[in-house]
């Protein structure tokens, strides 16, 4: 009754506004964090789209104007989950007004955006996290843990997939997401961004990239999403499809190590498929989100005749975030990831400090993403910390 209690004002209600109503919604049933969120105000530019939102996601009011946010005095937390051209421009107004803030992926759509971004939030004084959950996932976690603890030794490789197929279809509508002016680019910074947080989360640094992206289908219908990944035609007219459809780079990390990662919404028959396999001297781990609370483990020091990939189910109480759900073998999904990343919010806020994964950190993304895109059109090896602009915190 005495908790810290946290008045979130969220600009944008469809799926990822979906995914936070519910995790903010659920976080004190299962987490007993040092600061609650209270599902104040959400916003929209459709009246009637935004109101029936705030009754079914359970918002105690609703604006049509983001603005309006920033200006109540009842709200602690700016909540952007809006395309990512908006993402910039809501998070330094929201900082400078003084709130926290917590943006969806990618954090913006250029490295100077990002730049900006960091520094609004550092300048204030505010708390911020982006939303990259899948480092969430308690056997993302757990495979953390025991990188951090040397059981697989020196890491030699990363192999990273996010393949999806949503958009193999050439009658599929021009969405945002399919549009640079809205979205800044295509199956790299929508996807390809969870797999590179991911291997910067686990490996380290990136040092060095060279990529390739391509466009398979160059018009589409234009369109509009219309719920989670699904969408509709406004008509007959066409529209060129400016981002990539696939995206591939190898890279160079600080530690050493070496990767290769993939990133396609053309792969018939993966409708989520995040994957990655990690190679150290003394073993190695993989993971696949359609099987989320699996961790394969092969560890070199078992005796011969038992090595091989062992299947963990990250589902006790040892395993990170595990013990706040149900007994072992009681899995849990998606939508947890979200209430594990605003348990370390909420205790985030109240201990004045931002968790990771933070702006900082979508600043060095948004740097590894750039650099696919420049050596995608140089054809050369990039170097990412030459695309660091020059910060002034």
């Amino acid at each position: 009754m005495h908790k810290n209690r946290i008045r979130v004002g969220m600009i944008g209600y469809k799926f990822m506004g979906k995914a936070h109503s519910h995790a903010y919604r659920d976080l004190p049933f299962f987490f007993d964090t040092e600061a609650v969120p209270v599902q104040q105000a959400v916003a929209g530019r459709d009246r009637i789209g935004v109101e029936k939102a705030a009754k079914q996601l359970g918002w105690a009011s609703f604006e049509t104007d983001w603005r309006r946010l920033l200006e109540r005095d009842d709200i602690d937390l700016i909540d952007i989950v809006t395309p990512n051209n908006l993402h910039a421009e809501i998070a330094v107004a929201a900082a400078e007004a003084g709130k926290h803030v917590v943006c969806e992926k990618p954090l913006a759509m250029t490295v100077d955006q990002a730049r900006r971004m960091a520094e609004a939030v550092h300048k204030a004084g505010t708390v911020h996290m982006f939303c990259h959950n899948y480092r969430f996932a308690p056997a993302v976690q757990f495979a953390k843990k025991l990188i951090d603890e040397g059981r697989l030794g020196r890491i030699y490789h990363i192999r990273g997939q996010y393949l999806q197929d949503w958009i193999m279809d050439p009658q599929f509508p021009l969405v945002w997401r399919q549009r640079k002016e809205m979205t800044g680019s295509g199956a790299l910074g929508d996807i390809g961004a969870h797999m590179l947080d991911l291997a910067r989360f686990l490996v380290g640094e990136f040092a060095d990239v060279v990529g390739m992206m391509e466009t398979f289908i160059k018009k589409r219908p234009v369109g509009e999403m219309s719920g989670g990944l699904n969408a509709r035609a406004d008509g007959g007219k066409m529209g060129d499809v400016d981002v990539d459809d696939a995206s591939a780079f190898m890279a160079r990390f600080e530690n050493g190590a070496l990767g290769v990662f993939e990133a396609t919404r053309f792969a018939g028959g993966n409708r989520n498929g995040n994957r990655f396999e990690i190679n150290g001297e003394k073993g190695s781990i993989r993971w696949d989100l359609e099987n989320m609370n699996d961790l394969e483990v092969y560890l070199e020091e078992d005796e011969a005749g038992l090595q091989g990939f062992r299947t963990v189910n990250c589902t006790e109480e040892e395993h990170p975030y595990a013990g706040a759900y149900w007994p072992p073998g009681h899995i849990i999904g998606y939508e947890h990831t979200f209430i594990n990343l605003f348990s370390e919010l909420m205790n985030g806020i109240a201990g004045g400090y931002s968790p990771s994964p933070n702006f900082e950190d979508g600043l060095r993304n948004q740097m590894v993403l750039e650099a696919v895109e420049k050596s995608a059109q140089s054809g050369k090896w990039i170097r990412v910390s030459d695309l660091k602009p020059v910060s002034h915190y």
